[in-house]
């Protein structure tokens, strides 16, 4: 499934790159800590959160994450976006809680990332 069809379906406002919205989405992992998500996402997923900080971008774009979405409503800080469209990282929206996400994706048939000992 591809990132604007997962916009489209969960109805998440698109904030940047939107030329990336064909981007295949091979899986998906929701954190807050960017520690973990260093650790455990894989290239080609989509990341779910509520931190909303330049500093998301920076890891999204190291781990070639497919996009992020930024849950709760927080606000995009004017540098964050800005770096987001240099880098091609998409960044959508919603004012719904992770868990709803999360649970929404899965519903699509976004599978979530299991660490095991040949990652």
């Amino acid at each position: 499934m591809t990132l604007g069809e997962i916009a489209e379906k969960l109805s998440l406002s698109v904030q940047t790159a939107q030329e990336k919205l064909d981007t295949e989405v091979t899986g998906g992992y929701a954190s807050d800590l960017l520690s973990c998500v260093m650790a455990k996402a894989r290239k080609g997923n989509i990341w779910v959160t509520l931190q909303s900080h330049l500093n998301i971008v920076a890891v999204a774009s190291l781990k070639e994450l497919a996009g992020i979405i930024v849950t709760e409503g927080m606000p995009l800080e004017a540098d964050t976006l800005q770096k987001a469209n240099e880098e091609g990282i998409p960044i959508l929206t919603t004012p719904h809680t992770t868990f709803t996400i999360v649970s929404q994706l899965a519903q699509l048939g976004i599978q979530g990332v299991e660490m095991t000992n040949d990652q």
